[in-house]
């Protein structure tokens, strides 16, 4: 049923690969601990005891919060998908309480800081220097997501129109515009890509390796998080970031929330208010410093 359960979710749902990986991982480590200590190897057999023992050893062996009800979520989509096969009468997980996440704000970098360092970033000459260069701008001129980055094709770039078609969560797609500066970029960059790298991908996408081949997530993380080492010291130096950042400096220059939605391809506006608390705090700091009676 497990792989039932993942054909359904990769064919029928349209869950991204990253997604998919993370069901199966999820489902094989709550199989490997209801064999441990219940001696129970068909999931649709676990009650919802044996869920929240689960979930106990996970925060007993300090798994976060939000990672724990990420495995959670995977778990009700599970025997949601049983009790809809008629394979189960009841669902286990109706009687399991998530445990509550702290709230986090997003992590962004101020807008001056990136300015600053764009203009004076040393990315190097010739194709990896310029590739380097267009990743930290796309993330921070587009908000994508690192898959939806990877897996950019020339042909998403309309250089006329100047826009960029993004392929996101649950092949859901949305354009964002770019700026005339940002096209040469693009522009500059297939130059030196075409010119220098011997593609090996027949997919045609826009990012390759010096080796001509597709992207991958660490390589990307590596561009990141070397360049942002120089402009922030915070732990988070991911691609995410650079989303949040984009958010941010969208509401704090006036932007419809419901704009901002569209351009990060937020299914629910709810995801979207988050960014809102930062700007928040931003005028609440300017308050505080420029009010007399503050």
């Amino acid at each position: 049923m497990q792989e039932k359960f993942i054909g359904y979710i990769q064919f029928e749902k349209r869950y991204s690969p990253h997604t998919i990986t993370a069901y199966r991982t999820d489902l094989n480590q709550f199989r490997e601990y209801l064999t441990e200590h219940y001696d129970v190897e068909d999931l649709s057999q676990a009650d919802h005891q044996m869920i929240r023992s689960w979930l106990v050893d996970l925060m007993d062996k300090h798994v976060t919060a939000r990672a724990v009800n990420r495995k959670l979520s995977t778990l009700r989509c599970y025997y949601r998908f049983l009790r809809r096969e008629g394979i189960i009468t009841q669902n286990p997980m109706n009687r399991v309480v998530p445990p509550k996440e702290p709230k986090k704000l997003p992590v962004f970098i101020n807008g001056e800081k990136m300015a600053l360092f764009f203009d004076s970033a040393a990315f190097g000459e010739g194709f990896t220097g310029v590739r380097d260069h267009l990743i930290l701008e796309m993330f921070y001129q587009t908000g994508m997501r690192l898959s939806e980055l990877i897996n950019l094709r020339d042909r998403d770039v309309d250089i006329y129109n100047l826009t960029i078609r993004v392929l996101g969560k649950r092949n859901k797609e949305r354009l964002i515009p770019i700026t005339i500066t940002f096209r040469d970029l693009i522009t500059a960059y297939r130059k030196e890509r075409d010119r220098d790298v011997v593609s090996t991908n027949k997919e045609g996408y826009l990012f390759v390796t010096d080796k001509g081949t597709a992207t991958y997530p660490k390589l990307i993380y590596r561009v990141v998080t070397k360049y942002l080492s120089a402009v922030t010291t915070t732990d988070k130096k991911s691609p995410h970031v650079l989303r949040h950042t984009f958010a941010t400096m969208l509401l704090d220059n006036g932007a419809d929330l419901n704009a901002v939605k569209e351009l990060l391809g937020h299914a629910n506006l709810s995801a979207t208010q988050v960014y809102t608390h930062n700007t928040i705090e931003k005028l609440k700091r300017i308050y505080q410093q420029a009010h007399p009676r503050a």
